[in-house]
């Protein structure tokens, strides 16, 4: 059988374990690690998000610039009036003849605005002005996200 003596500065001698003043400054230090992490992970999610704005604005864009190309050599019928943008997205979707027996696609699906969480973007038309927010319904000749929230570096989603 083990023997434990008291001493006069920790109790028994032989015990282990942690004091309550070690487990309240452990808890301290956990607290103040998680809550400085918390504005670091927000940010980086605001990061991804941007980053998925950016990346479907310029497929998007791509797919109209695509389509502008092939309506200006005359390789796909485009309606008159329209000068050679798509009437919309989902024409993009959808495809187009090419030639005789040929169809083209632009885009595999409509993309979501990671923004708002819809795939309802924001349309120009040649028509409109650079800045409008409503759509003239002839053509798409850009495409910006609805989202009135202020990006990380301080401009607006819908700007981009």
């Amino acid at each position: 059988m083990r023997r434990y003596r008291l001493s006069r500065k920790s109790g028994l001698s032989g015990e282990a374990g942690m004091t309550l003043l070690e487990l309240i400054i452990a808890c301290s230090i956990l607290v103040i690690l998680a809550t400085a992490a918390m504005p670091i992970a927000r940010y980086s999610i605001m990061r991804r998000k941007e980053a998925e704005l950016n990346r479907d604005l310029i497929e998007m864009r791509n797919a109209i610039d695509r389509y502008k190309d092939l309506a200006d050599r005359n390789l796909i019928r485009t309606e008159v009036g329209s000068e050679g943008y798509p009437p919309d997205l989902e024409t993009l979707v959808e495809g187009v003849p090419i030639g005789t027996d040929r169809k083209i696609r632009f885009l595999r699906r409509i993309p979501v605005d990671p923004m708002t969480g819809q795939a309802d973007w924001g349309l120009r038309s040649v028509q409109d002005d650079p800045d409008s927010t409503s759509w003239g319904g002839h053509d798409v000749f850009d495409v910006y996200s609805k989202s009135q929230a202020t990006a990380l570096d301080g401009t607006r989603y819908a700007d981009w």
